[in-house]
Formats: C-alpha cells, sequence, structure tokens
C-alpha cells in the first residue's frame, strides 16, 4: 500500500492524474483512430517516445529507482573486484547479474565493449548487421546507463574492441575474482560468451586484493585462482528455471507452453537494489559514449512519424506516460493493432530488445495498475504478448541455429527466390500496394513497424513475392530498433510456415488488411503523401494514381475482397497438402 500511495502522491503532484470523464473520453478516441477516423495535426507530426518534458522524465525516474530501492541495509558479503559486463541488459533497475556482482565483491566495474562485429554484415545476404537509427538509440542508452550508474555511486567503462580480449584483460588489471554477465543464447552471443571464458580460464590471480582471502592466507596457499564467468538468465518475463519445462522439451505449440506457465509457474519479483553500489575501482580513462561516426555509420535524423530516444530512464518514462499518464492499458486489446502514432501499442520493444526494461518491472507495473485502477482483457494482453516474446527466447535454446536455416526448426523444403530486383521494390518500399510501401518506409524513415504491419509485409514477401523469408529477416535486423534474434527470427520462422506453432493459413490478404485496419487510408496517405489527394476509399487501392504494382496478389480482389472466405477455405486446404507433401522424411 506504501508503494501505491506513493505514485498516487507523485501523479497529483505534478498534476497529470486525469478525471475519470476524461480518460473515457481519450480511450474513445484512441479506439477510433485504431481503425477509422480523420487523423489529427498531433498524430501527424514527429512524435517522441516517450513525450514527457525533462523535469518531468527525472521525477519519474527518480520515484521508480526510489520504489525499487532496498528500505533496509543489505548485506554485502563478497570480497575484492568483480567486473560486471554489460550486453543487452543496459539497465541498473531489476538487472540480476549486476546484482549479484556487487554481493560478490566490495568493488565493482561495470563494463561495455563496443564489439565491431555488431557494426558488419548480416550472415548471407550482407546487409548492415545494425542500421544507423539503432546505432543511435544504442548511444542513447549507454549514455543513460552512465548516468544512472554514477547515481549509485558507479561508472561505465567503454572500450572499443571485441569482448574476449577486452573482458580478460581488464580482468588481469584490475585482479577481478569473477566476471558477471547476461546469459544469451544464440549462437554469434553463445560464441563470444565461450571465448570470454576460455580466456579468463587462462589468467591466474596475481593480487591478493582481488582474492576472498586474507593476504598470509593468499600466499600460504600458492592460489592460484583463474578468474570465472557467471552467466545469468535475465531477459524473460518468467525465468528459465520456474518453467515446467526443460529446454528440449519446450512445446511447439505456443498454446501449450502458455497454459502450462500460466498454471505452474510464477513470476520473480524485481530485485531491491541497495541506495548505493560502489565503490567502483580508480580508473584513469572510463573511455567516452562512441559518436554515430565511431560505430561506422552515418547519423539519420527521423523526420516522420516516432522518434524513439533510448536508455533505461526514457523506458521508464514510456511506461509510467503509457500505464498511468494516458491510461492507455486499459484499452490496449481494442487499439493494439493500429498502425499509426505512439499511443495505439505500448512501444516497449525497443527497450525490452535492448535491455533497458525488465520484463518483470512491465509485469509489476500491469499488476499495481489492475489493483489501482482495473483488471481486464487489455492488462491481461500485455502480458500475453510479454509471454509471445519469452516463448521465442525459450525456443531459441531448443532450436539453435535452425531458427537461421532456410527450412526452420520443422526443415521444410521450399523453393525460395531470392530476385533482387523483387526484394530491393519490397524493401524500398515500391511494390505498387500502399499498405506494404507504406509499412516499408514507416520502417526506414524510423527503426519501427506495428505488429500489424510486421505480418502483412511479410506474408507479401513471402506468399505473394516467393523471396526467400531470410532476405526480409536480415533487412529486418538491419531496421528494427527493437532488434533481438530470438524474436526476429522466430517471427519470420512463424510467419514463413517454416518455424514451430505453424498454422495452415498464414496469408494475409493486403485488400481484407487494409478495409480493416487503415479503411479510410490515413495511414498509407501519411506515409505516401501522394496519396492525400485521393478519395478516402481509394487510398489504398488507387489504381493507375499510383505506381504498377510488381506482381499479383495470390488471393483476394484488389477493388474488392468478396471472394475471401472462399479463397481462404481453398488456400488452407492446399497449404496444408503443401506442407504435408514437403516434409522431409
Amino acid at each position: 500500500m506504501g508503494m501505491a500511495s506513493n505514485l498516487r502522491n507523485s501523479v497529483s503532484s505534478l498534476g497529470l492524474k486525469q478525471s475519470t470523464q476524461n480518460k473515457l473520453a481519450f480511450s474513445a478516441r484512441i479506439m477510433t483512430t485504431s481503425t477509422s477516423s480523420n487523423p489529427s495535426d498531433d498524430q501527424l507530426r514527429l512524435r517522441q517516445v516517450p513525450e514527457l518534458d525533462a523535469v518531468e522524465m527525472g521525477l519519474v525516474v527518480s520515484q521508480s529507482f526510489e520504489r525499487y530501492t532496498s528500505s533496509t541495509t543489505l548485506n554485502r558479503p563478497g570480497k575484492g573486484t568483480a567486473i560486471v559486463w554489460f550486453r543487452n541488459d543496459l539497465r541498473v533497475l531489476d538487472n540480476e547479474a549486476l546484482f549479484k556482482a556487487w554481493l560478490s565483491s566490495d568493488m565493482l566495474l561495470p563494463v561495455y565493449c563496443v564489439d565491431p562485429r555488431l557494426f558488419q554484415t548480416t550472415y548471407i545476404f550482407g546487409f548492415p548487421k545494425t542500421g544507423a537509427l539503432r546505432g543511435q538509440f544504442l548511444i542513447d542508452c549507454l549514455d543513460d546507463l552512465r548516468k544512472n550508474l554514477i547515481n549509485r555511486g558507479l561508472n561505465l567503462m567503454i572500450q572499443h574492441g571485441k569482448p574476449e580480449e577486452i573482458i580478460p584483460s581488464l580482468a588481469k588489471s584490475f585482479g577481478a575474482h569473477s566476471v558477471y554477465a547476461q546469459k544469451e543464447t544464440c549462437s554469434e552471443e553463445v560464441n563470444v560468451e565461450n571465448l570470454v571464458r576460455k580466456r579468463l580460464g587462462k589468467l591466474v590471480l596475481s593480487s591478493w586484493s582481488s582474492s576472498s582471502l586474507s593476504k598470509d592466507e593468499f600466499e600460504n596457499k600458492n592460489s592460484s585462482k583463474s578468474p570465472k564467468l557467471q552467466l545469468i538468465w535475465g531477459t524473460t518475463m518468467y525465468h528459465l528455471d520456474d518453467i515446467p519445462f526443460t529446454s528440449s522439451s519446450i512445446p511447439d505449440v505456443y498454446t501449450q507452453f502458455r497454459k502450462s506457465v500460466e498454471a505452474k509457474s510464477k513470476v520473480r519479483g524485481c530485485i531491491k537494489i541497495p541506495a548505493s553500489l560502489g565503490p567502483a575501482p580508480s580508473v584513469d580513462d572510463w573511455g567516452s559514449v562512441p559518436y554515430i561516426n565511431q560505430l561506422g555509420l552515418q547519423s539519420q535524423k527521423v523526420s516522420k512519424g516516432m522518434k524513439f530516444v533510448g536508455g533505461e530512464s526514457a523506458a521508464l518514462g514510456r511506461a509510467y506516460e503509457y500505464f498511468w499518464k494516458k491510461d492507455l492499458l486499459r484499452v490496449y486489446k481494442e487499439t493494439r493493432n493500429g498502425m499509426l502514432g505512439p499511443d495505439y501499442s505500448t512501444k516497449f520493444s525497443p527497450w525490452l530488445a535492448s535491455g533497458s526494461l525488465s520484463p518483470r518491472y512491465i509485469h509489476e507495473e500491469v499488476k499495481r495498475y489492475e489493483s489501482e485502477r482495473q483488471a481486464n482483457d487489455s492488462t491481461y494482453w500485455v502480458l500475453f504478448e510479454l509471454i509471445w516474446r519469452d516463448y521465442f527466447r525459450f525456443i531459441s535454446l531448443k532450436h539453435g541455429n535452425a531458427l537461421f536455416h532456410l527450412g526452420g526448426p520443422r526443415k521444410v523444403e521450399y523453393k525460395w527466390s531470392q530476385d533482387q530486383k523483387l526484394f530491393e521494390s519490397w524493401r524500398d518500399g515500391c511494390t505498387g500496394y500502399p499498405l506494404i510501401d507504406a509499412n516499408m518506409k514507416e520502417l526506414a524513415t524510423t527503426g519501427f513497424m506495428s505488429n500489424r504491419g510486421r505480418q502483412i509485409v511479410c506474408s507479401f514477401l513471402v506468399r505473394d513475392m516467393g523471396i526467400d523469408w531470410r532476405m526480409g529477416a536480415e533487412w529486418f535486423e538491419t531496421c528494427l530498433l527493437d532488434y533481438d534474434p530470438c524474436s526476429n527470427y522466430g517471427n519470420w520462422n512463424y510467419g514463413a510456415g517454416v518455424g514451430n506453432d505453424p498454422r495452415e493459413d498464414r496469408y494475409f490478404s493486403i485488400p481484407k488488411q487494409a478495409q480493416t485496419y487503415d479503411p479510410e487510408g490515413e495511414y498509407v496517405a501519411y506515409w505516401l503523401p501522394q496519396l492525400q489527394a485521393l478519395a478516402k476509399d481509394k487510398r489504398n487501392f488507387p489504381g493507375k494514381s499510383y505506381i504498377g504494382q510488381v506482381v499479383p496478389l495470390k488471393f483476394g480482389n484488389v477493388n474488392r475482397n468478396r471472394n475471401q472466405d472462399k479463397a481462404s477455405t481453398v488456400r488452407r486446404r492446399n497449404f496444408r497438402a503443401k506442407q504435408a507433401t514437403q516434409q522431409r522424411p
């Protein structure tokens, strides 16, 4: 009750608490814009996410840290120096690797390695591995992480180079007895973990001060301890140790997984951190937060749509803004399939992918919202989507590199095209189908695309164009602010029909999707200004008023959707038969 009353008092002091009438009116507007309405000037301008000003953001962050700071003095039993190696966990709150490193030591060295491999090219098709927008988002995250660590008595060492070279070197220089880091699951990240562990194993502590032993004990034992790599699970809402499956027995059907974890598992609470995480060791040069050109990237300005601010502070601000200030959680399920503006969905994914926001933090905020305001289908649905995210992470443990293979985890044999011109028309938003083109232009401009949009453009690439799904997945890897390998490749597996939990019919009819989710063409007209002059019912179906269509649709009439149900039945039967014949024996 104390935390709840503190938040209510804080909100009142900011003058941010809306009346019930205002909240209902705002919710009605959101629900309307998710399907059809005239977009307001506010919707159409460049929007920063979150939209809090500096004063408001500072207060929200301060209060969030206060809620998750232990009210009692925590016992710190460890001795010597430990390193916390930040990877995709760029936060202070609910960071178990950081907390365990603090417990194991009496001096803590936080480190981030700017790994040049992250800025090379994708594995098969040679696209940039990290685009400029995600590069800038990462810079924001590092800058904010450093500030939040400094506020807790630490700092962040930033070094350029491969972790397997930097981390052992630092462990030797500072006599660190352990290196703590978040455990990853995909091969590139796991390979780096293995290299770091191997090189740490070749080191011998050379200073008694780094050991938990006294100086005399160290000398008497002639200790030959090597620094240990301690990998901590920390990226999912449900902890790996708490789900009712081994990694090899995780169901290949999401519904089975979800029902089991909901019935048999509990989400752990967020960690309460000490008021100070210091001291840090004496360091001559902590390194600088990189500029975009130091990452080998050219600065890219977001000119329209949504500009996301990186970092834990922005993540906490967005959670507060979405749940409490704007009270949008109450209508999430009704609005989540929207495509225009920042408020139809939570937009948490970029901060989740960078580890700037803990999924357990979101879980606790949802539960607090349910307690203080209301519980409904929308509050549950946010957690439902987080379980989907968990699921792809756990599936990556089960299937490993199969997520990246052409046939996917199911080893489906299918002859895909790699037609470069067709792919480029999709990539550049020049297919002749406004709904596809608008989504692809939003992705290139902002680094973000709605969940609905992702499903539509995936279906078009693989079903209508017949293009190798890995080309789409690697382009998303380049562009997305919220890229992480498990969710990205897991979703592309799913959409291409090569992944786990397949549905017989994954085809998305563009006419049906347009009529359902952009019936008056506001979304396509925003991203394709040449369509604004057309009548609203013509914007998604402009005919010769727009560029030519690069391929015909396999199913559905671009003018009307009268035969959709019949086509869907035939399509489902044909796809099921094709999949059965394409399975390897």
